[in-house]
């Protein structure tokens, strides 16, 4: 079963659309909006914005699994995604994404019981001068150390 897009979502969408010349130039932003929308990219998401944009359903599938900033499946309130490149990992990833789990209490690919943190390990985040980085939500945080995870991760709220 398909899902419903919000009237809100659906005037986003046309408004993005107009924007392009041709329809499946806008199938980021596209996949951007249904993730705001349901909160991750479904299967039966990437057909529904297959049909809006008139491509294949294999063609958005491509793009939401090429791309990490597409979630595949739900997440917590707060995604934390640490990079464990070269990069990262020569400056110290490793030891932070083993503290990163000891503190959620959850490994990578996991969501927290109350559903406010997920943890996932990204191959790059596109910041190599600011190693080791991670990105919550979509805010990039660089050059980490424990201490300063411990304080990202308590002042969230």
């Amino acid at each position: 079963m398909s899902p419903e897009f919000s009237e809100q979502t659906k005037k986003a969408i046309a408004e993005i659309v107009a924007r392009y010349p041709k329809k499946e130039a806008a199938l980021l932003p596209v996949l951007h909006a249904a993730q705001r929308e349901f909160g991750y990219i479904s299967r039966a998401t990437e057909k529904s914005v297959a049909g809006l944009l008139e491509i294949s359903p294999a063609k958005v599938h491509e793009v939401v699994t090429f791309y990490t900033m597409y979630n595949r499946q739900p997440v917590g309130r707060y995604h934390v995604q640490i990079c464990s490149n070269l990069s990262c990992s020569l400056l110290g990833a490793g030891s932070l994404i083993d503290h990163l789990s000891e503190k959620l209490g959850i490994q990578p690919g996991e969501t927290t019981p109350d559903q406010k943190f997920t943890f996932s390990l990204v191959q790059c985040l596109g910041a190599c001068e600011q190693a080791p980085c991670m990105m919550v939500n979509f805010e990039y945080f660089g050059n980490l150390d424990t201490p300063k995870i411990d304080e990202i991760l308590d002042n969230l709220e």
